[in-house]
């Protein structure tokens, strides 16, 4: 099989094709297409892929480079999209335009999720277009955030050719198992919501929800990073486990005091982070190779994941099997083997709501359980949400669809109505104060949007 991966140059490609080395089954991915417009990127990603290959002592997948979107998509079975618009130097414009008004810059959750989305629905629906023309009978499985948001805004071109995947549920899963003591793949994860705004109502195993004792359970919940982030108690109170990102939502105004007060941003530490590994050229000569240059950057990053909130609640360091990695690239591979050699299994994806989660329409991008096999997704039928979520729910859809709207109409007005909607967005002198900094800072943006 041929895959490729849009924004081919970044930073966790590495993970993916570690998982690909790993890979040895029948219809395999034999070429790796990686694209990207920047070509220093794609030399130092390239540079770390062979250094993995070797480390590995397997071949692995032929990797290809291209800078030409067509040429990068033709003939490709499968492809990856994980775009970047502006860069993490667009991040932390998301991130400070938003903290120097008191409001959370979040880049999925906060005002920056919407700033994040203007700039990349347009680069997404070109994507889609493209892939239309030239690869129409690929997947498309999108990593780019706001995953929801840009999932929704592609299906309007590709339908049920595209998917959106996120590893924070299969990763809460996996701590909630493991709290439980159960095998991961004997359980079921009722599972809700949009990206990054979802709960787990019931876990089952053998048709027992073994949820509720685990939130009676303090000491077990504190084994869990959701546990030390939101609290036993408060969990207990909700009666669910909340998606790790619905801490912004929960503790507003804590999060807004412990980015004050760490004093930079999360777009700012990872540029600080990956300053040396993108700044060294990859044949630099170093005595430890590329691969082990970038696995130190990225334990550093994964170590750092989310570490307003973990600060600001005392929740401690992360433990080591969220540090080892292979979230989102597993679940793709696993997606991949499910459609391309029908092995039925199932996974929680943002695909169309179609019946899924009574209170949306049948085209909103929902984030739920689904069946995968030789046919593509389908989801789940699902419990409704209760009322408070499936306010947020419904809140937060209209939200991203605005976004949408303003990016493909490029109307200002349009685009201040979607920050000034946003619940965590607490003015529209603060959404217009905003949108005005971006416009001022980001030619992407501007390319975009006409004040």
């Amino acid at each position: 099989m041929r895959l490729t991966i849009l924004g081919g140059g970044g930073f966790r490609v590495p993970l993916v094709h570690r998982a690909l080395l790993a890979d040895d089954g029948p219809r395999r991915v034999t070429e790796l297409v990686l694209h990207d417009l920047d070509p220093a990127r794609l030399r130092t990603i390239g540079r770390v892929l062979a250094d993995a290959a070797a480390a590995s002592g397997r071949t692995g997948p032929r990797v290809l480079v291209e800078t030409d979107l067509a040429a990068a998509l033709r003939g490709a079975d499968f492809v990856f999209s994980a775009i970047r618009v502006g860069g993490l130097e667009g991040r932390v414009c998301d991130e400070r335009a938003a903290l120097d008004r008191g409001v959370l810059g979040q880049e999925t959750t906060g005002a920056g999720g919407v700033c994040y989305g203007l700039r990349t629905v347009p680069v997404a629906m070109h994507i889609a277009r493209t892939v239309r023309e030239v690869a129409p009978d690929a997947y498309v499985i999108n990593f780019t955030n706001p995953a929801g948001m840009v999932t929704e805004a592609m299906a309007r071109v590709l339908g049920d050719r595209v998917v959106g995947i996120c590893d924070s549920p299969v990763g809460m899963f996996k701590r909630v198992a493991r709290a439980l003591g159960v095998p991961l793949d004997r359980a079921f994860f009722d599972y809700a919501g949009l990206n990054h705004l979802g709960w787990l109502r019931r876990v089952l195993v053998d048709g027992k929800d073994l949820l509720p004792g685990l939130l009676q359970d303090p000491d077990a919940l504190l084994t869990t990073e959701e546990g030390r982030l939101f609290g036993p108690d408060w969990l207990a109170t909700l009666g669910t486990v909340p998606n790790e990102y619905l801490w912004y939502w929960y503790y507003t105004a804590d999060a807004v005091a412990a980015a004050l007060r760490t004093g930079q941003t999360r777009g700012e530490a990872l540029l600080e982070q990956q300053r040396d590994f993108w700044g060294d050229p990859p044949d630099a000569g170093t005595d430890d190779g590329a691969f082990a240059r970038w696995e130190r950057t990225r334990l550093a990053r994964e170590s750092s994941y989310m570490a307003d909130s973990r600060q600001a609640t005392g929740a401690g360091a992360r433990d080591q099997e969220d540090l080892d990695g292979g979230g989102y690239d597993r679940v793709a591979l696993q997606l991949m083997r499910a459609v391309a050699h029908d092995e039925p299994t199932s996974l929680v994806l943002n695909v169309p709501n179609r019946t899924s989660l009574p209170g949306l329409d049948l085209d909103a991008v929902v984030e739920v359980p689904c069946r995968v096999d030789a046919n593509g997704w389908r989801p789940y039928v699902v419990d409704p949400l209760d009322a408070h979520s499936s306010g947020l729910v419904v809140t937060m859809k209209a939200v991203d669809r605005l976004t949408i709207e303003a990016a493909t109409s490029g109307s200002y007005a349009a685009a201040t109505r979607a920050l000034a909607l946003h619940p965590l967005v607490s003015s529209v002198t603060v959404a217009r104060g905003i949108l005005d900094a971006q416009l001022a800072a980001l030619p992407d943006l501007r390319a975009v949007i006409r004040p």
